[in-house]
């Protein structure tokens, strides 16, 4: 696999066997969240495409299913990423495993209602939504952040963060963060990365997909494609200092900081930049001349999606939809 991923020591502590955690990537790219009810074709058919059609990491969810018919469909979606080089994440504290836990590496993504402190893992990723979460982090090693946008999978959730609400919260982040909710097209993408972003959490575009391996080698390209974004003027810490002292601080000159995934990954953005090609100067004239540019492609689907949204007030999700992921 090609691309920016970023091999992290997660360093000893907790293991679940052995002396030292297991080395394990942070999850990048187009990360897969499994939904059989609207997998087209069945659940593992479409992982299985999606796979090869680029995403390397699988989160298992699945959360109603007993835990006998849960733990075999870990052990065969773990085969079919085994084979490809990639992961499989189990959403819930249950590793799923059966006996094998000195040669499987296990993957955690818990809500943000917890288990707190997380449990021994080898790799540990949390649901989060605002900062507030984001503070309540402890031995995690990434988050998903959403709703990005507004999404068919989880309508009213809350207002969507958009790519604006992503970069801030990115900025606050101690750890990398997956962007999750209502991305659908290679624009989306585009916009998420260019956030600060390092990956895109994905699902009923491609549980959906009439060819889900198209769909995922489509999206996968768009996140190869699109140049990480530029360094960011300051970092916004998660903590209690909130009370003006960073912006004296940035006001003297005096530089904080950034956390350690920020040294070995992406750097956070200063500013979203507009999907597009035009970055010559034109949007700026344009500005100046009072002329409104198009919006994005993102923001037109966004837009739509609210306005079906009020029509649709009503609509319910299944327990296994009330926590993103």
């Amino acid at each position: 696999m090609t691309g920016r991923t970023d091999l992290v020591n997660l360093g000893p502590g907790a293991p679940l066997q052995g002396p030292v955690r297991t080395k394990i990537q942070v999850p990048s790219g187009v990360v897969l969240l499994t939904d059989r009810r609207v997998a087209r074709g069945g659940l593992v058919e479409v992982v299985a495409a999606a796979v090869a059609g680029g995403v390397r990491w699988v989160v298992l969810r699945e959360k109603d299913l007993p835990r006998v018919e849960r733990l075999a469909l870990a052990a065969e979606l773990r085969s079919i990423l085994t084979e490809a080089g990639g992961t499989l994440v189990v959403g819930g504290p249950d590793p799923l495993v059966a006996g094998d836990q000195g040669r499987t590496p296990i993957a955690l993504h818990l809500p943000a209602a917890g288990p707190y402190p997380p449990p021994a893992a080898d790799l540990i990723g949390r649901s989060c939504h605002d900062a507030s979460e984001l503070r309540r982090l402890t031995t995690e090693d990434y988050v998903t952040l959403s709703p990005i946008f507004p999404t068919r999978t989880k309508p009213g959730y809350g207002p969507p963060l958009l790519p604006a609400g992503l970069a801030e919260l990115i900025r606050r982040s101690p750890v990398p963060a997956l962007a999750l909710g209502g991305i659908e097209t290679p624009a989306q993408v585009h916009a998420c990365v260019q956030a600060g972003a390092c990956g895109v959490a994905v699902l009923g575009t491609i549980m959906r997909a009439q060819d889900p391996h198209q769909t995922t080698a489509t999206l996968t390209a768009a996140f190869h494609a699109t140049p990480p974004p530029t360094p960011s003027s300051r970092h916004v810490p998660v903590g209690d200092d909130h009370d003006g002292a960073a912006a004296d601080r940035a006001h003297a000159g005096i530089k904080p900081d950034r956390p350690e995934w920020a040294r070995t990954t992406l750097s956070p953005p200063s500013r979203h930049v507009p999907v597009g090609d035009d970055h010559d100067g034109a949007a700026a004239d344009r500005a100046h001349a009072g002329i409104k540019p198009d919006r994005p492609e993102w923001a037109r689907s966004a837009a739509a999606l609210n306005r079906n949204h009020n029509h649709n007030h009503n609509h319910k999700t299944t327990p296994d939809q009330e926590e993103l992921p």
